[in-house]
C-alpha cells in the first residue's frame, strides 16, 4: 500500500475509505449493540467479508466486490 499525500484539503485521496466507513458504521454498527471489544471486532471482520463477497453493489453491475475483481483480472 502506498500512503495518500494528498494536499490539505483535498480529500480525494481518502474518499474510498470514508465512504466505507459511512456504510460500515450505518449498516452494521448503528444498528446493533456490542458487549465487549471483542465482539466488535468480530462484527467488523464479518461485515467485512460480507461487503467484499456478498453485498452487490450497484456501481460494480449488480456484482460484489470480489466477483468484479475476479472478472477484471480474467480479462
Amino acid at each position: 500500500m502506498i500512503q495518500s499525500m494528498s494536499r490539505v484539503g483535498r480529500c480525494i485521496g481518502n474518499g474510498p475509505m470514508e465512504a466505507f466507513w459511512g456504510t460500515l458504521k450505518a449498516e452494521m454498527y448503528y444498528l446493533r449493540h456490542f458487549d465487549s471489544y471483542n465482539a466488535l471486532v468480530r462484527a467488523i471482520a464479518d461485515y467485512i467479508a460480507f461487503y467484499n463477497n456478498r453485498r452487490f453493489q450497484e456501481r460494480l453491475g449488480g456484482l460484489a466486490p470480489a466477483e468484479y475483481r475476479d472478472i477484471l483480472s480474467a480479462a
